[in-house]
């Protein structure tokens, strides 16, 4: 454990040092086009990386997947499953973080860009959770950027406004999830939390027959592999 810590943490301190600075580089490209006699913003890289993202040493952070093992092993799970949780755990950990110093770096510069007045969620990849759908038809104050989730990768867009559009930006997107959910299992929440949105994953591209609901875990390779009405 210690030695996999050494080899790694550095390169994962760098990873979200690098993505700080990306983000921050775009943010201030795109607030030219709105002020083009802003100044430049110091992003301080201390507090959007490393202990800052969660307030929780990385080494303590980075020895959960081992305790995920020994968890395992300890229930009495054989090695290949004991490590294929703890592999898991460290890949969602991983992404979180990554997606935290992007998070944490637009609430940090967008607070000297006054321009920017609110946030939303640009969906990434082939497949994306019904939760991080339902969040990508809002609006959100800067502020109260976030992950949705452990894992998430959604990209965030800074927006100038000038009046509030409201919490619902795309009511008919909205809608079409809620009733996509609804049709697949029986039931839908608005709240997204007698139903658990983060597990239920919606492929944006399948294939011929477009988009399908499916569980997390899954992944559809063709029509046979289908086990939801579409």
């Amino acid at each position: 454990m210690k030695s996999f810590q050494r080899r790694t943490l550095p390169m994962i301190l760098a990873g979200e040092r690098q993505i700080a600075k990306l983000t921050s580089s775009y943010l201030q490209q795109l607030y030219k086009e709105v002020d083009a006699s802003a100044g430049r913003v110091a992003l301080d890289l201390d507090a959007v990386t490393g202990t800052a993202l969660r307030g929780v040493d990385p080494v303590e952070v980075y020895e959960r997947p081992f305790k995920t093992v020994w968890t395992a092993l300890g229930n009495g799970d054989p090695l290949d499953v004991a490590v294929d949780q703890g592999s898991h755990r460290l890949e969602t950990i991983l992404k979180t973080d990554l997606q935290l110093a992007r998070t944490h770096t637009v609430r940090d510069v967008s607070d000297d860009l006054p321009k920017f007045e609110y946030t939303v969620r640009e969906l990434q990849g082939e497949y994306d959770c019904a939760l991080c759908m339902i969040a990508a038809t809002q609006r959100y104050h800067k502020k109260d950027l976030a992950p949705i989730h452990p894992g998430c990768d959604c990209l965030v867009k800074t927006v100038t406004a000038d009046y509030d559009p409201g919490q619902v930006i795309d009511e008919a997107r909205l809608e079409q999830i809620h009733d996509a959910v609804e049709a697949a299992i029986g039931t839908f929440d608005r709240g997204g939390r007698a139903v658990d949105y983060r597990k239920i994953i919606v492929a944006n591209d399948h294939g011929e027959i477009g988009p399908v609901l499916g569980y997390r875990g899954q992944r559809f390779t063709g029509p046979d592999d289908i086990n939801l009405p579409t």
